[in-house]
């Protein structure tokens, strides 16, 4: 078992610290309280089989796209809201 801090394991899994903390709250996430120079520091306990359970079940943010596709999207997106656009501009000027 390797341990880690609540926001070395965020970034590592590309999460904020407070969703870490919901998952640890939740028992989602093994954890250990230690005392460091006086003050409480909680470690994430993991290991290959844990992480890859948790890597499952984080949903990305945006999935896998290509730049280029994405780029497309949005070039015929905007091309959509300038038409809208328009045809707005001329009903409301008859």
């Amino acid at each position: 078992m390797n341990k880690i801090t609540i926001k070395a394991y965020a970034v590592k899994h590309k999460l904020s610290i407070y969703n870490v903390m919901k998952m640890i709250k939740s028992g989602k996430v093994k954890s250990e309280v230690l005392e460091e120079d006086g003050r409480e520091v909680t470690y994430i306990l993991f290991s290959n089989d844990s992480e890859k359970d948790i890597a499952q079940s984080i949903v990305p943010i945006g999935g896998k796209m290509d730049d280029n596709k994405i780029l497309t999207m949005l070039v015929d997106e905007v091309k959509f809201l300038r038409k809208e656009i328009e045809s707005l501009k001329t009903a409301l000027n008859k």
